[in-house]
């Protein structure tokens, strides 16, 4: 095993979680992936997009179909992935931390998730959860830098999300699984 993948391995066992380190403690270089022009794929569905995994163990291989060696195993179900290529059922997706490998499309759902702020790991720093989309509304959770939510609608500015039983609202610049500017709708 390479010492990238040893690494990422004891990273899944160890921030199980819900939580990644970014190593340069910044947004990853496709933090900004809004900016990138949508293309649709050969599913029909517009390219780049975020979706989530769907099983509690995925492999993420190198390289479109079985025969291909597993990089790396996820042991998280409903972390937020973004599909960057299709290749018949197989995704070559990306995760919050910039590895990328392809995944089968039956492991993987539409349902939207999103991270708070994963290249704050390791930061001294709670990101407000709102109980209004205002700066200055009631603080209804402070989260830590990296935990998983699910994503129920977003606006462009605001998205309001679940943690863990805590609804609220979190400025979309702070998720990683929604691009700056996008709506969604549950």
């Amino acid at each position: 095993m390479s010492l990238p993948s040893a690494f990422r391995m004891a990273a899944a066992l160890a921030l199980a979680g819900a939580t990644f380190l970014s190593p340069q403690g910044a947004p990853p270089a496709n933090a900004a992936a809004g900016a990138e022009p949508v293309t649709l794929g050969p599913s029909g569905l517009p390219l780049p997009r975020f979706v989530s995994l769907k099983a509690s163990k995925v492999n993420l291989r190198i390289g479109p179909g079985l025969n291909y060696s597993v990089d790396w195993m996820y042991l998280k179900p409903g972390l937020p992935m973004e599909i960057v290529q299709e290749y018949d059922t197989w995704r070559r997706v990306r995760d919050a931390e910039g590895a990328e490998g392809w995944i089968n499309q039956s492991l993987l759902s539409g349902k939207r998730t999103a991270l708070a702020a994963p290249w704050q790991q390791g930061k001294q720093i709670e990101i407000p959860l709102l109980a209004k989309p205002q700066d200055d509304a009631r603080v209804v959770a402070k989260l830590q830098p990296g935990v998983m939510g699910s994503v129920e609608s977003c606006d462009g500015e605001w998205c309001r999300m679940s943690f863990d039983g805590h609804d609220g609202w979190i400025a979309q610049s702070l998720v990683w699984g929604v691009y700056p500017g996008e709506t969604v709708e549950d």
